[in-house]
């Protein structure tokens, strides 16, 4: 849990459209709309960095200084550029101390599971419930000695003190399976490209063993022949 909160010093914006977001975006700062416990929503500017920083954490609590005034925020939404490491835009929910707050919260795998098993995680985070001053950075699974056959339902994660799993207790968290075997892959690869109609080329090794193959059973037929033709002579 954290209490801790980021102070960014925002700005007052007043112009808007693409060709305004690309200047505050070429400015170093990032624009972000504020809204919540119905009030009007605000636009305004983050410093570039600061923000960048602080939003790492995607339930950090943010506390928003505009003109003085401050207020405390968490990011609802957050815009990034799909190639460069910029934010585009934040969406910031208005919050109060004491206020609880849905979030999602990573899910974090703790230990070795038996041999030759395999553990999946199926649910990367679990949305919990909790005081926006203090919520929860992450929830810890442990499958330290589990065996295959082992899943872990949401329903039995520890949540962190003062947090409440809003997820359906009968979600898959983490499931446990048997290794396969290099053999069973191979099948099941091959099953699966002749289902698919997918036919390889033969190399030359495989080539040049089949033509070896060839041959010997030739000579094999060939030798056969002569001996049923040298009886039929003694005949």
């Amino acid at each position: 849990m954290s209490n801790d909160t980021v102070k960014l010093t925002a700005e007052a914006r007043t112009q808007f459209g693409k060709g305004a977001a690309r200047k505050i975006r070429r400015d170093h700062k990032i624009p972000a709309v504020m809204y919540g416990h119905g009030a009007e929503p605000v636009h305004i500017t983050l410093p570039g960095h600061d923000a960048m920083m602080a939003l790492k954490n995607p339930n950090a609590l943010l506390t928003i200084v505009l003109d003085g005034d401050e207020q405390m925020a968490l990011a609802k939404d957050v815009q990034r550029d799909p190639i460069k490491p910029v934010i585009e835009h934040v969406d910031l929910v208005i919050v109060r101390k004491g206020e609880k707050v849905v979030v999602d919260v990573p899910v974090h795998v703790e230990g070795e599971a038996g041999p030759e098993t395999v553990v999946t995680v199926d649910h990367a985070t679990l949305q919990v419930e909790a005081e926006a001053t203090n919520l929860p950075e992450s929830v810890t699974v442990s499958v330290e000695g589990l065996e295959a056959g082992t899943q872990i339902l949401a329903g039995a994660v520890e949540m962190p003190a003062g947090a409440t799993l809003v997820t359906d207790a009968e979600a898959l968290v983490v499931n446990i399976t048997q290794q396969i075997s290099e053999e069973a892959l191979e099948a099941e690869l091959a099953e699966a490209e002749a289902e698919a109609g997918i036919e390889h080329e033969e190399s030359d090794a495989e080539a040049a063993e089949g033509a070896e193959g060839e041959a010997a059973e030739g000579a094999e037929g060939e030798a056969a022949a002569e001996a049923d033709e040298a009886k039929a002579e003694d005949a």
